[in-house]
């Protein structure tokens, strides 16, 4: 079925249409045997609060950005190589439901469906894709993944202190590799992870003891089941200023 749908007008003429949705801003995405599989609005967990997002499935990559106007103008294009990704579900509770994990060597997030069978049509096609693409290329899955980002709303305190309370002065800081939100004197060091940047990154005290012990699995916690609750905290946060994945 891709195979036959590569090369097609149809294919062509929708991949085009979601270029010019992004516009100047975005990447070109019309390249020889890519194939746009299936589109569809998914709410993100982001640093601050959960926001809706267009995402864009290929045989290839996975594209998302911000919706500007519903079907006509994206922006904040960002494109995830399939072969580097892992997906887990997360366990519903409550009236949070349909989500999972989306996980790369450079960045994880949690996304949420608006219902059972859109998850597991998006968890499906995407698990395809990529055993496909590994198929074809020979490849192994990749074993090491990005922590996802604790949100925000669900530390008022230092995660590894305990102490120190966040205020406008006392700001909050993830560290890269357990995804943590610590105080700025838990999290001074930096360290060099390779998957994540070409430059050290900032990382906890309590990782980077581990890091340079090499003891590193030790340090990124597992946060399949805890991610409905984080999204429940985060749904109690919401202002309509505050940015998408604050770099810090």
């Amino acid at each position: 079925m891709v195979d036959r749908l590569a090369n097609s007008e149809a294919n062509t003429r929708r991949i085009g249409i979601v270029e010019n949705c992004f516009g100047a801003a975005g990447q070109p995405l019309t390249i020889p045997g890519r194939v746009l599989i299936g589109e569809g609005v998914l709410t993100k967990l982001c640093r601050k609060k959960p926001k809706a997002r267009q995402f864009f499935l290929f045989n290839d990559i996975l594209v998302y950005g911000n919706i500007v106007i519903q079907k006509k103008k994206y922006n904040k294009q960002h494109i995830i190589p399939l072969e580097n990704v892992t997906i887990d579900s997360i366990k519903d509770e409550g009236d949070l439901r349909n989500g999972w994990l989306i996980k790369t060597p450079t960045k994880s997030f949690a996304v949420y469906a608006a219902t059972a069978t859109e998850k597991s049509e998006w968890m499906n096609h995407i698990n395809k894709c990529v055993t496909d693409l590994l198929s074809k290329s020979g490849k192994t899955p990749v074993n090491e993944h990005a922590a996802v980002w604790v949100p925000d709303s669900e530390a008022t305190v230092c995660m590894r202190c305990q102490k120190a309370k966040f205020t406008p002065v006392n700001r909050r800081h993830h560290c890269r590799k357990c995804g943590y939100v610590v105080c700025g004197p838990c999290s001074e060091k930096r360290f060099l992870l390779p998957s994540q940047s070409s430059k050290p990154v900032r990382i906890c005290d309590f990782c980077y003891d581990l890091l340079s012990t090499g003891d590193m699995a030790t340090c990124q916690p597992g946060r399949s089941d805890s991610y409905s609750q984080s999204l429940k905290s985060s749904l109690n946060n919401v202002s309509d200023d505050e940015d998408d994945d604050s770099s810090d």
